[in-house]
């Protein structure tokens, strides 16, 4: 389990086209990819499994705790998590968590990891 982050202080100003902002690269992908959007109410799970195919779990609000087998994690609004494929991890949160999900068998993130 890698923790990335994608806020402002991560990100690129662009001015290009007389713009004024901040992009935040995420992810690439190859290949075809399923993006989503999860709503974790208080006290919902993610229970435990195994990747199917590489994910990414960019959370946009809220926070919570991921774990592998091995580690756990607190995260909350812009942080990322990337799972390879077959990795066991599980998300739970008690004060409710919303993620932008990610899945493509050929996904890289972008972003620094934390």
């Amino acid at each position: 389990m890698n923790i990335y982050r994608f806020d402002s202080a991560s990100g690129k100003r662009i001015s290009k086209f007389d713009s004024n902002f901040i992009m935040s690269r995420i992810a690439k992908t190859g290949v075809n990819a399923h993006i989503g959007c999860m709503h974790l109410d208080a006290g919902g799970i993610v229970g435990y499994h195994e990747a199917v195919i590489p994910q990414l779990l960019v959370v946009v609000g809220g926070e919570g705790v991921v774990r592998t087998e091995n580690e756990e994690k607190t995260v909350k609004a812009g942080d990322a998590v990337f799972w390879q494929k077959g990795e066991g991890h599980e998300t739970r949160t008690d004060s409710g968590l919303t993620a932008i999900v990610i899945e493509s068998e050929d996904l890289s993130p972008l972003m620094p990891e934390k």
